[in-house]
């Protein structure tokens, strides 16, 4: 069974279960999800189906900084409730450390040495943590290393 029959699944239970919360979170998710195979013209792999939850993830997480910045906390408390849905659907997150490790191994692979090759070992990392760590953390990592 793939990630989006889940989420089709997903939101038929939430349809008749009548939790209206959830329900707009999976439709909105569906919606993002039609538009990536719209755009591509081809149904999504579950591996793209992660991204677009990550970009969804990532949308929310920007819109609580604007919410937070603008004292809306009953809004802030809406995404943080998306956020914690949406997230069900990813893998186990990588632990810092975890991360750390990866990093240190893509730099060992490629024989990094300096920020300068921070593009190259960016580029070995990601597909390793897709879905599963926060691009701008590893990112951070990898530039700690690499310094």
């Amino acid at each position: 069974m793939s990630l989006y029959d889940d989420i089709v699944l997903d939101l038929k239970k939430a349809i008749k279960e009548q939790d209206k919360g959830r329900l707009s979170v999976l439709r909105g998710l569906k919606s993002a999800i039609k538009n990536k195979q719209v755009e591509l013209r081809q149904d999504l792999t579950d591996e793209q189906i992660l991204g677009v939850i990550s970009s969804e993830i990532k949308k929310c997480k920007e819109a609580i900084e604007k919410f937070i910045q603008g004292a809306r906390e009953d809004l802030v408390k809406k995404e943080e409730t998306e956020i914690k849905i949406l997230s069900g659907y990813l893998p186990p997150q990588l632990s810092e450390e975890e991360i750390k490790e990866i990093i240190t191994q893509a730099i060992e692979e490629i024989s990094a040495s300096s920020p300068k090759d921070l593009g190259r070992v960016m580029k070995s990392v990601m597909p390793k943590t897709a879905g599963r760590a926060d691009g701008r953390e590893v990112n951070r990592i990898a530039r700690e290393l690499l310094s």
